[in-house]
């Protein structure tokens, strides 16, 4: 198992869980990549946690939706909605990012189902987040993968991160990264 610590601040401060506790949960149990994820906070803000998480994590650090700040880590990461406000298109939105954000830097994008992985596949992207696996408790889910997300992991060109109510216990054989957040701190 490979693992990408999701960094959700709003559910660090509902646990009373510092970015410094989570980050050393997060190397403790060797996370190669840490999203960071703030949906509320405004971007001086999300820049200040990302250079505090910078100064102790040498991992992959990617932004949740701010590619704005791009320059403070290593790579974004959108869901469909936030591409769909780039624009309609997600080809079309991918291509616009990747203007903003160069080749140096890591891009990936959320999927639901079969469909958006293929279409992901014609897009110039890191990864693909696939999901949810599972029913999840920090996030409104409208659809469940559940067994069959090995089945369309399997489908993506891209790798492949397990979003969604993932578990560190959780076997793959097609994904590549398992997404996990509250497993971490709970």
């Amino acid at each position: 198992m490979r693992l990408y610590a999701l960094c959700d601040q709003e559910l660090l401060d509902s646990k009373g869980v510092s970015i410094e506790e989570f980050i050393d949960i997060a190397k403790q149990n060797s996370a190669e990549i840490i999203q960071y994820r703030n949906k509320t906070a405004d971007t001086a803000f999300i820049k200040q946690q990302l250079i505090k998480i910078r100064k102790i994590y040498d991992g992959f650090l990617i932004v949740n939706d701010a590619y704005e700040l791009i320059e403070f880590c290593d790579g974004v990461h959108l869901g469909q909605e936030d591409l769909k406000s780039i624009d309609s298109d997600i080809k079309s939105a991918v291509k616009i990012l990747r203007m903003a954000i160069t080749k140096d830097k890591i891009l990936g994008i959320s999927t639901h189902n079969k469909e958006e992985v293929f279409e992901a596949n014609e897009c110039d992207l890191n990864y693909i987040g696939l999901g949810a696996y599972r029913d999840t408790n920090t996030k409104n889910v409208s659809v469940v993968l559940g067994d069959t997300l090995d089945a369309i992991a399997s489908e993506s060109k891209h790798f492949v991160a397990a979003i969604g109510g993932v578990k560190k216990s959780d076997v793959f054989t097609y994904v590549t990264y398992h997404v996990i957040g509250s497993g971490l701190v709970l």
